[in-house]
């Protein structure tokens, strides 16, 4: 995703509250003008992202069982047949939003996170 800065276009997305924010998005397989689809995008395709991707992390820290872990990870936000798309990006200088989740003890029986955030 090297140099796609200037391949990138400030988008309208929609939030589930119906509040309206504004994106850099690149484009996506190939040229496609983003800023000439009509309305804004919404930017549940993004969250459902983060959160399936927190699931798995969950799921395998189940396994390994650490007292304590964080992962981080850069999105970076693009547009692909008039949606947004999350893309994982190498380190977080290129991303749109850097996500770091930080859990404590994992219980197996109840299948909940007893501390965690997100930010």
């Amino acid at each position: 995703m090297e140099g796609d800065e200037s391949r990138s276009e400030i988008i309208s997305a929609e939030l589930e509250e119906g509040i309206s924010i504004s994106i850099q998005a690149t484009p996506l397989g190939g040229q496609e003008l983003v800023g000439a689809l009509p309305g804004p995008r919404a930017f549940k395709e993004v969250t459902d992202t983060v959160e399936s991707l927190a699931r798995a992390m969950v799921g395998t820290l189940k396994k390994v069982k650490p007292r304590t872990a964080t992962v981080e990870f850069g999105l970076q936000i693009g547009v692909e047949s008039g949606k947004l798309t999350a893309l994982l990006v190498k380190g977080t200088g290129n991303a749109n939003l850097k996500i770091t989740l930080e859990w404590g003890e994992i219980s197996d029986s109840t299948d909940e996170i007893i501390t965690g955030e997100a930010e």
